[in-house]
């Protein structure tokens, strides 16, 4: 028997979810916020994925700057909107299934579920890793790796950053590669490397600082973190990824059999 979960998972269509505790019942922004629901999911709202100017939208509803932000924050809560910085607010896409337990690169895993995937190097240097990852890593604080940051869009929406912190003494000269393809690719290709054991941790964050500033959005934006830790089929630590995903373009989704069943 194998049980199943899922995170961060929304609807589609129809009734869509409303996950707050809605404590204003009655209030204008729910009675806007309805409406907007209805109207995107009519395809009224949107065109070409992109809502409206906020300024054009209090227009065609008739109401304020502040009921009208109050309900697309809701929205945008529930996964259904999502804000880029001096563009506007734009209609989420399909959320990508993310399954750890798969070990396909990013590139793979978005091509099997028929969407597009882009890949931009952002920097890669040496540098010493933060303490925490020092510590996943199982070395001595100050140790240097090949820090790498990368941005990752899925159907041309900025989705991803991401800092990987590679072992230099496994990876030597791993810089002069194009770190905008797969790592897992160019670790078997020329390192002779497969994943193994990983260990990983999920947790909502607060999208802060460089971080909101290489995704385009708001400060303090709802996002994911995934730490993940490799090692390769030796069991050898080889690498540490720090993933900050926008928190409505994943669902997480696990398969597990669950033990003494």
């Amino acid at each position: 028997m194998t049980a199943r979960w899922k995170f961060a998972a929304d609807k589609r269509g129809g009734e869509m979810s409303d996950t707050r505790n809605k404590s204003s019942a009655g209030g204008e922004a729910e009675v806007l916020e309805q409406t907007l629901r209805r109207d995107l999911v009519s395809g009224r709202l949107a065109t070409d994925m992109r809502l409206p100017s906020e300024r054009q939208m209090v227009g065609i509803y008739s109401t304020t700057r502040i009921t009208l932000r109050e309900a697309l924050f809701h929205m945008e809560i529930d996964g259904l909107i999502y804000r880029e910085n001096r563009r506007g607010w734009y209609v989420s896409g399909p959320r990508l299934i993310y399954n750890p337990l798969q070990r396909s690169n990013f590139h793979v895993m978005v091509a099997q579920q028929e969407r597009r995937a882009e890949t931009e190097l952002v920097d890669a240097v040496s540098a010493p890793a933060p303490d925490d990852i020092c510590v996943r890593m199982k070395c001595a604080l100050g140790t240097e790796f090949w820090r790498v940051r990368r941005r990752r869009r899925i159907d041309g929406r900025l989705v991803l950053f991401v800092e990987h912190y590679l072992s230099k003494t496994v990876f030597p000269n791993i810089l002069q590669h194009d770190l905008r393809r797969s790592l897992t690719s160019i670790y078997q290709e020329y390192y002779g490397i497969d994943y193994g054991p990983a260990y990983f941790e999920i947790n909502p964050i607060a999208l802060r600082g460089m971080i909101a500033d290489k995704l385009h959005c708001t400060e303090g934006a709802y996002g994911l973190k995934i730490t993940r830790v490799n090692c390769d089929l030796a069991g050898r630590l080889i690498d540490c990824d720090l993933e900050y995903w926008r928190h409505n373009a994943i669902s997480i989704q696990i398969d597990a059999v669950p033990h003494g069943s």
